[in-house]
């Protein structure tokens, strides 16, 4: 296990060396340059912010300066906010951020896995096409479609939510993280359900039921092991996602998190801040992969044999 993750490990350094590098020059590419919605300057005063900022200097001199300055954990300053940094901004909204991600992820491991194992148990009938048919929508739903559905409905028709900011309320974290977690949910149930229905037809579960076990021992010691192995696998893309994908609904409900940061950050031009944030949720997307596969291949010894 422990040669496996540092395989992994080694395998994911030239990947983010090369997302690093891509969204680098990608963004050079972009029309427009980071003062661009500022009042008109003078010539010399446009002249001394691109010195400070090191933008005159060559593409290639940039990229060496700035591929440098990652290797020693410095994402740069922020070109639209003076005197703050990139990595003190993520800092900043990257705990608001992770907040939501575990209550949108708390809501789909809730609704999904319930509804996958309960439509498993009662295959071909009203439990079974029902959660499905919800999942489906739910998996066709965008984010931001749902979001302003919740809003409607919610906060303006019924008036019992509130439909932005994020403070100590309980209810103002309410909609956001069903808008989140609500699509990952209809994934978990259809993986649930698919992973059960394979692992109730195995021989070790009639096996179990032979042996006298009561249906729930059977379920819960026996099948949920095996059958939820394809949701452990989806939870690191699924959390990754859910921090990368996050920025709609910070947007949406006017969170102060990464996401709404990463927004802002490509709106005004701010390379550093589009870099940085970038190349953050790069490593959380390789780090929270690796996680799922490893803990996959915890609960099946087969799979660590084979790799």
């Amino acid at each position: 296990m422990i040669s496996i993750f540092i395989k992994r490990l080694l395998l994911a350094i030239p990947v983010l060396l090369a997302v690093a590098s891509l969204t680098f020059f990608l963004v050079k590419l972009a029309p427009g340059g980071p003062f661009d919605a500022d009042k008109a300057v003078s010539p010399q005063v446009l002249k001394n912010l691109n010195e400070a900022y090191n933008l005159n200097a060559s593409e290639w001199e940039q990229y060496v300066a700035y591929m440098s300055g990652i290797l020693q954990g410095d994402f740069g300053p922020s070109f639209r906010f003076p005197g703050r940094s990139v990595s003190e901004m993520i800092a900043t909204g990257l705990p608001v951020t992770f907040e939501l991600a575990f209550y949108a992820i708390l809501i789909a491991l809730l609704i999904g896995v319930s509804s996958g194992v309960l439509a498993a148990l009662k295959r071909n009938t009203y439990l079974d096409f029902i959660p499905m048919a919800i999942a489906m929508i739910g998996i066709c739903v965008p984010t931001f479609l749902m979001g302003p559905l919740l809003v409607l409905i919610f906060g303006i028709n019924l008036e019992i939510l509130p439909v932005s900011g994020w403070g100590q309320l309980p209810g103002d974290k309410i909609l956001p993280s069903i808008t989140l977690g609500f699509a990952y949910a209809a994934y978990i149930a259809r993986l649930s359900r698919g992973g059960m229905l394979e692992v109730l037809n195995q021989d070790f579960i009639r096996t179990a039921r032979a042996k006298g076990l009561t249906e729930k021992n059977v379920v819960i010691k026996h099948a949920m092991q095996g059958g939820l192995i394809p949701v452990v696998s989806f939870l690191g893309p699924a959390i990754a996602g859910l921090l990368a994908g996050s920025f709609v609904v910070e947007t949406i409900f006017q969170i102060p998190g990464l996401g709404r940061f990463y927004v802002e950050a490509a709106f005004n031009r701010d390379y550093t801040m589009i870099l940085g944030t970038t190349i953050f949720f790069s490593a959380m997307i390789v780090f929270f992969n690796l996680l799922s596969d490893l803990a996959a291949m915890w609960l099946n010894p087969r799979s660590r044999d084979n790799s």
